[in-house]
């Protein structure tokens, strides 16, 4: 039988991390009951009029996202109840370079998305796992998977040289930005540490801790991914607000309009991907209404780098990495992507 870490046991929240998540609900439903036009003053109609797109936004996201989201804690959940960390380090590789292509594959043996890779690389470095493969991991599966690759074929199927570039450059991004940041001498410094908080779950008592023998381990996964669902969900819900918002402000038809050339139509894409913040399972189908006014290294740009860096991501990289740490896989991302695309739509 394996004994659970106390550190990575389900915890309470602190008090002051209660009233995020409360806040955090309350931007969503206010918004959510001014939009539904019920029992709502006669002087708030035409905001409820505006707010109206601005809901149906909103929960296009979080309902894309959140299937995936519970997905990604289940399998983190799995991960901490039923293997050990004698056997992840067994099968890490030693090598660096072993480790962040192991990484940016893992995710056709854990089909999530953006919103579930993080919580799942998570408690795979928890359990023993190598920086390397963590970051190229949360990089390279919200892409590399099975039901995107199904997706994107589905999509591009009379292009198949885009959806082959879209596996292989998020590959080759995920592994290059995986040793560029893993190679740090000091991995813990790059990592939020259990006690920071970020985590938002800082009080890590003994009362959660559960053992097969009195539980079982279907009841320990279930109640260990409750507790990692509510500290993840706070972070899809603010992203999905925060994507809504900028959707809903930016005219996406001026943004349309600069996609001209091979640089400046990259730039909008990724952008766009950005604000977007499109479940990746499904972003392909978007990413074809562009096919006929943007170059394919745009097209490109958009399906890579939205899945990994969009603002729901963004926030949830905090929970596990350090800002800097996410401020450099960001800024690393953005160039490879822009680089590639270009050097696509100059000579490709």
């Amino acid at each position: 039988m394996l004994d659970t870490p106390a550190r990575l046991m389900p915890v309470r929240m602190r008090p002051t991390r209660r009233w995020v998540l409360i806040i955090a609900v309350a931007s969503a439903m206010i918004p959510l009951w001014v939009a539904s036009d019920l029992v709502v003053p006669s002087s708030l109609g035409y905001v409820s009029t505006q707010l109206q797109g601005f809901v149906t936004i909103f929960l296009g996201i979080f309902m894309e996202a959140l299937p995936f989201l519970l997905a990604g804690v289940i399998a983190s959940s799995a991960i901490n109840t039923l293997v050990s960390p004698e056997r992840i380090r067994r099968l890490n590789p030693r090598s660096p370079i072993l480790a962040a292509r192991c990484g940016a594959l893992l995710g056709l043996a854990f089909p999530v998305c953006e919103c579930g890779s993080v919580p799942t690389a998570r408690r795979l470095m928890g359990k023993g796992a190598t920086l390397p493969l963590g970051i190229a991991f949360v990089l390279a599966a919200p892409a590399v998977n099975p039901i995107v690759i199904a997706s994107t074929w589905v999509a591009f199927g009379r292009w198949p040289l885009m959806v082959i570039g879209r596996i292989g450059l998020t590959v080759l991004i995920a592994i290059v930005a995986g040793l560029v940041v893993g190679m740090h001498p000091r991995a813990s410094e790059l990592l939020v540490s259990s006690d920071e908080p970020q985590h938002g779950d800082t009080d890590h008592t003994h009362d959660h801790e559960l053992s097969p023998a009195s539980h079982g381990r279907l009841r320990m996964i279930v109640q260990h991914a409750s507790g990692e669902f509510v500290e993840m969900a706070r972070y899809l819900v603010i992203g999905g607000l925060i994507a809504a918002t900028l959707q809903t402000v930016l005219p996406r038809a001026a943004l349309l309009s600069l996609g001209q050339g091979p640089v400046v139509s990259v730039l909008v894409l990724m952008a766009l991907a950005v604000v977007l913040s499109i479940c990746s399972t499904v972003d392909a189908f978007v990413a074809l209404a562009f096919v006929s006014s943007f170059l394919p290294g745009s097209i490109l740009a958009f399906l890579v780098f939205g899945p990994m860096v969009d603002i729901k991501s963004v926030l949830m990289f905090n929970t596990t990495f350090r800002r800097r740490t996410t401020a450099l896989m960001v800024l690393l991302t953005f160039q490879m992507v822009l680089f590639a695309a270009v050097i696509i739509n100059l000579y490709l």
